[in-house]
Formats: structure tokens, sequence, C-alpha cells
């Protein structure tokens, strides 16, 4: 067995044992109900500034979470110390914490009906084996690559390599005991083009579970290197109303700010600009979203949610229609509905256009004439009424083309309307993260500038 695997299953085994340990004290001291959550994280961090070496942090994490239920009463405790005597102590505070509470009708466990019952192998744990002296190496080639391409690159804000590996093992008094490893590994850039007085900043990186899937450090060095350079000569805009075009990191945050608005404790609180949105149009018949949680290697991958409820494929919008909320078991009876498998957020959710997906250049021509949005700041997004006002820089396009780069504006709509007003989405998916998409063109936008 390769040492890789069998610190794996170390690691899942100890974590299992401290669990059930756990969960015996919890039933022990009269707990009717209890959970317990234990995790090991460990990870190497280098960064890369002008070809010396900025930052080399090792990290090293435990922790355990413990929460009892007696009857309706919730307590919770944690620890950083897995040690039995800890671990006891924590099961202790927390039963203690519950005695004191109030009762919430709606607190217990995930229904048993909804447990994962099959744990499928989702292929998530690659350990890169990456000596620190080698993750330099690979930060120095990805600067390298970058800095070398233009003179004008004058500075770096310094590449970055990381690689992460987390192994959690969740139980509960229904029955329930299983846990999985998983890996996260990147490499990024940051580096800023001056030309006369003018300096402009751009990066790019690359992250996948399995090292082997990453795109070669000097390829993202050199797109970083691309990228601050179009960015000089940027210019400011007039205020005006004109389409918008995300591209696909940034159409990343729209969708984000959607699922933040179904998610069920939004929904319960009545803090979202669609409240009691089921059943309704909010995107144009040709958006589709899928939730696909058991992608091998994908990064939002899990074969079941923080409760122990079974993930599944699921359709959440369907020809633009919201087919029903993002829910873990309490926001769920809070709603009078079943949770979705959704405790701790969404498991790969695509968006996709049905029929005419274009690609980037087509969705640049067409716009014909618009602003093409590749950075935004600031956080002007109001999730209960659906306001939406960022800063912004990006190109202008004209006549299908990039015409010139543009700075210091704010794009601004509301996000009901902005969703009712996409016009395509793109078939340039990026797979970088827990939602895929490609870019999205929205018909107009409000744009702030002179």
């Amino acid at each position: 067995m390769p040492k890789a695997v069998e610190a794996a299953s170390d690691s899942s085994q100890l974590l299992q044992d401290i669990v059930d340990f756990a969960l015996e004290e919890s039933r022990r001291q009269g707990a009717s109900q209890y959970e317990v959550d234990a995790s090991l994280s460990q990870g190497l961090g280098t960064t890369v500034r002008l070809g010396e070496v900025d930052t080399v942090e090792y990290q090293r994490d435990r922790g355990l979470a413990v929460t009892v239920y007696f009857g309706k009463r919730k307590g919770s405790a944690s620890t950083a110390d897995l040690g039995r005597q800890a671990v006891r102590a924590t099961v202790e505070k927390a039963c203690a914490i519950a005695r004191y509470t109030a009762e919430d009708p709606y607190a217990g466990l995930v229904e048993p009906e909804y447990l994962a019952r099959d744990i499928p192998d989702l292929d998530l744990d690659h350990p890169w084996g990456l000596a620190a002296e080698d993750a330099i190496a690979i930060a120095r080639r990805c600067e390298q690559a970058g800095r070398s391409i233009d003179p004008r690159i004058a500075n770096s804000e310094g590449a970055s390599v990381s690689s992460q590996r987390h192994t959690g093992v969740y139980g509960n008094s229904l029955g329930f005991l299983a846990g999985f490893s998983g890996t996260s590994h990147s490499v990024s850039c940051s580096l800023i083009a001056q030309e006369a007085d003018q300096m402009q900043r751009d990066y790019w990186i690359t992250t996948a579970r399995d090292p082997a899937d990453l795109e070669q450090a000097e390829s993202i060095g050199t797109t970083a290197g691309k990228r601050a350079l179009a960015r000089l000569g940027a210019r400011k805009l007039s205020t005006r109303k004109a389409p918008v075009l995300f591209s696909p990191d940034m159409a990343r945050g729209l969708y984000r700010h959607f699922i933040g608005a179904i998610r069920g404790p939004s929904q319960y609180r009545k803090a979202s600009f669609l409240l009691n949105a089921a059943g309704e149009r909010i995107f144009p018949a040709f958006v589709q979203m899928h939730e696909r949680p058991h992608i091998p290697k994908a990064l939002a991958s899990a074969p079941f949610d923080d409760e122990g409820a079974a993930t599944r494929d699921r359709e959440l919008v369907e020809n633009g229609i919201l087919q029903g909320y993002v829910l873990g078991s309490y926001s769920a009876r809070r709603l009078g509905l079943k949770t979705t498998g959704n405790a701790g957020g969404i498991h790969n959710l695509i968006v996709e256009a049905s029929g005419d997906s274009p690609g980037f250049d087509d969705l640049l021509r067409r716009m014909g004439s618009g602003l093409l949005v590749t950075e935004l700041m600031g956080q002007g997004v109001n999730g209960v009424t659906g306001d939406y006002s960022r800063g912004a820089s990006g190109f202008w396009i004209e006549g299908g083309t990039i015409a010139y780069p543009v700075q210091e504006i704010t794009i601004a709509g509301n996000l009901r309307d902005i969703y009712r007003n996409i016009v395509a989405a793109g078939s340039d998916i990026d797979p970088r993260g827990g939602i895929r998409c490609g870019s999205v063109l929205i018909g107009e936008m409000t744009i702030a500038g002179e």
C-alpha cells in the first residue's frame, strides 16, 4: 500500500475512533440525540516574489465539534484537542449548554430516511507529496515565465503554490458513521505591468484535486502577465446604460448571489429578494442549472452533506424556473419541507444554456458594443432587496472586438432584473469552483463613470 494511502487510512481510522468515543460519551451523559464531527487538515503553502522566497507555511489543524440534544434543547461545543480527556470534557460542555438553552421545535438530527447508505468513492484524495523546495521551484518558474514576456512587467505581487489535504469523519446517534479525505492544490501568480506613469495588476490561478490536473506553472505566469499588459492604457467611461458581458470567473458571483437567496436560512428569515420564489421563472427559458454532487475529482463533490444526508443529482432550475430551495434539515423543517442534502452548501452547480450556447468570441460579436467585466470590487449587494452595485474594470467592446481597457467604473442593477435580462450563457465553462459556468451576457445594466 502506498504511503499516502496508508496515511489516509490511518487518519480516517483515528478520527472514527474519536467520533465513536464522543458518541458513546454523549449517550452516557443522557443526550437524546447527538452528532460529532472530527477533522484533520494539513498543508503547505509558499510564495515567491521577484525570485525570492517570501513565505513558507506549514499548516496542521485538528478539531472536534459535538452537538447534543436533550429533547428540543440543543448544545454545541468544540475543541482542537483530540485526547480522550478533552473529548469527554467537550461532550460535558455541550450537555451543560443544552440544559440551559431554550427549546427549539425545529431542532434535531436529519430524518433517518435521508442518511447516506451507500458512500460512493468520488476520487477526491490525491496527495501531492510536495516538499517546500519543490513548491518554491514551481513558484519561481511560474513568476519568471510571466515576468519574461515583456519588459513592461515591472513588478510582481508574487507566485504561490499551495497543497492542502483534509480528512473528516461524521457520526450521529442514528447509526451513521462515515468519512472521506479530499485534497486541493493550486498555483497562482499576480503581476504588475507599467507604462509611463500607469501601473496595472492582474493574476491567474489553476486549482484541482489532483496535481496532475493543474495547468503548467509557466502557463499560469504567462497568462497573468498577458492579462496585466492588456489592462495598460485603461480609461474611464461616461455614465451610460449598455450590455454587460461577465467573464466566467466573474459570472460565478452572479449565480452565487442566487444560491444565497434560495438557501434555507435566507428563506425562513424572510431575508431574500427571491422569497417564496419556488415555481417562479427567475431566468430566461434557455437557462438550466443542475446540481451534480458526484462528479469525480470535482472541487465541490461530496458523497454526503454535513448532516450525513445523501447528496444527489438535482435539477435546480429548469427552463428558467426555480424548482426548489437549498436546504439542510433544520431550515427544511422551518419551511415545512424536506432536506435537499445541502447542509453545508451546494455541490457542483452547473449552469448551462439549452439550445444555442455560444463561445466567448461569439458572445463578444453578439454584444456588439458594451462592457466586458473581468474584475469586480466591493460588496455592494443587498440580499434582501436584490440591489446590486459593484466597482468594476475590464474592456470596452466595439464592433464585437476589444477596443480599450476601462477602470474606475461601477455597474448597477437589481439581481431579479439582471437574471431576467440574461441574453446568452456561454459554453466557455470554468470548472474552478463549486459553481461551473461560462460567460454570461446581460442585455443592459447601468454603468456609472465620469
